[in-house]
């Protein structure tokens, strides 16, 4: 990916592109959303179609770092509503999108990082009978690109890998497992390795997909049932053994995405824009153990808009970013 052989640190969604120049920071991993199917999503927010990677990958060059997309299309008709993979209006939709992305990715030639379709292979391992990728039924061949291809859920992950090679070689692909799929990360490493993840160059890896204080508060965008969110060194420990399951079963490097940026707090809760958390404060000062599990990176966003950035964390990132890269965790 032209980059140093350390682990990775990286900025997404929430932190724009003035706030990184302004802060003087400099990300390895920029992130950006590749959201929505149909008139009006990503490939109409800018002219020609499909133009925003091209915007996205200029910003993240013009700071030194690698772009990253976010894949987000299966959740067009409703986060975890998986009609669509039967429905030819839906999948030519697409797969046109697939094919869209790989092509501005190829205009741009050089290397890219794209996370295809968080939470849906959670979904997928839920609904599919026995849990088996291969029994859920999708629209793949349709796509002349990938008339090799299965017509269920593993064609699709082929053919986006498949697509890839063809026509963007210079970008790295990534599924994302959901560990709420199954009762063990080792079940959920096993599906994915069913899914055909192995195919690609990493894993992406979750935490949480909002500040820990905005889940205790309860507040709008935060209502879903659960607790711990904040967590002790026992659940950080936990997540590691896991995220190194993935990393052993699959074989692939991992990198932490959309991981939320909060500022520790003894008091739980917190307020709109600065929610508390504690795991950039954890990343950047055990990045060696990441790198242990597996680790290649983690890039730090929202996962929803309110929640806290480096323009609302009072320098935490800039702070714990700088001491990192002072002495950091090497790669093997």
């Amino acid at each position: 990916m032209g980059k140093p052989q350390r682990f990775l640190s990286g900025l997404g969604t929430g932190n724009p592109t003035a706030s990184i120049q302004s802060q003087n920071l400099h990300p390895d991993i920029y992130d950006a959303y590749l959201s929505g199917l149909g008139g009006g999503a990503w490939q109409d927010w800018n002219s020609p179609s499909g133009a925003y990677v091209n915007v996205h990958a200029a910003k993240a060059d013009a700071m030194g770092a690698v772009p990253m997309f976010t894949l987000y299309q299966m959740a067009a008709n409703g986060d975890g509503n998986l009609a669509g993979l039967t429905d030819a209006s839906f999948m030519s939709q697409y797969w046109a999108n697939v094919r869209l992305m790989f092509q501005r990715l190829a205009i741009y030639d050089k290397p890219a990082f794209v996370v295809v379709e968080p939470d849906f292979w959670g979904y997928v391992q839920l609904a599919a009978p026995g849990g088996d990728p291969r029994q859920m039924a999708a629209r793949v061949t349709d796509n002349a690109d990938c008339a090799n291809q299965p017509d269920n859920v593993t064609g699709i992950a082929g053919c986006i890998v498949q697509m890839a090679r063809q026509y963007a070689p210079k970008a790295a692909i990534g599924f994302m497992p959901s560990r709420w799929g199954a009762s063990s990360a080792a079940q959920v490493a096993s599906f994915m390795r069913v899914v055909g993840a192995q195919s690609a160059d990493f894993v992406a890896m979750e935490t949480l997909d909002r500040d820990a204080g905005c889940f205790e508060a309860q507040a709008a965008g935060c209502t879903r049932s659960g607790s711990g969110w904040y967590w002790d060194d026992n659940a950080f420990r936990t997540h590691l053994a896991d995220a190194k399951t993935m990393h052993d079963v699959v074989g692939l490097p991992l990198v932490w995405w959309q991981t939320p940026m909060g500022v520790p707090s003894a008091t739980p809760g917190g307020s709109n824009g600065q929610w508390r958390d504690n795991r950039v404060q954890y990343f950047l000062t055990h990045a060696a153990d990441l790198v242990a599990a597996g680790g290649l990176g983690a890039v730090f966003s929202w996962g929803a808009s309110g929640q806290t950035s480096i323009d609302t964390d009072g320098g935490q990132y800039k702070r714990l970013s700088e001491a990192y890269l002072a002495s950091p965790a090497a790669l093997p």
